[in-house]
């Protein structure tokens, strides 16, 4: 398994942007496709976007196309979330999330990944 540390989080204006990134630890970081999660309070943890092992496959939640990007850098063991116009409702813990596979099918099932980071928090005001 790979460890994850994610960064980036903060506190941001409403219509701002902020960049998540996710720093993986080992050498197998390419084979593993990589998902970003939220937990509002109150709220059931949810998927964002995730990204293929070659980073060629998207997937995104209807409430973040058009505003999130995810994507990564094999060789520097990172996968990014850029995220832009954010609104009060994208206040939340990101999990960052990992799942070995070499598909390009994409899954945004949570169950489906096996290793996580300790979240960082992004709050956005309005």
């Amino acid at each position: 398994q790979v460890q994850l540390v994610e960064s980036g989080g903060g506190l941001v204006q409403a219509g701002g942007s902020l960049r998540l990134s996710c720093a993986a630890s080992g050498r197998t970081f390419s084979m593993y496709a990589m998902g970003w999660f939220r937990q509002a309070p109150g709220k059931e943890r949810e998927i964002v976007a995730a990204i293929s092992w070659s980073g060629y496959s998207t997937y995104y939640a209807d409430s973040v196309k058009g505003r999130f990007t995810i994507s990564r850098d094999n060789a520097k063991n990172t996968v990014y979330l850029q995220m832009n116009s954010l609104k009060p409702e994208d206040t939340a813990i990101y999990y960052c999330a990992a799942r070995m596979s070499l598909s390009e099918r994409i899954s945004y099932t949570e169950a489906d990944f096996g290793s996580w980071g300790q979240g960082t928090q992004v709050t956005v005001s309005s």
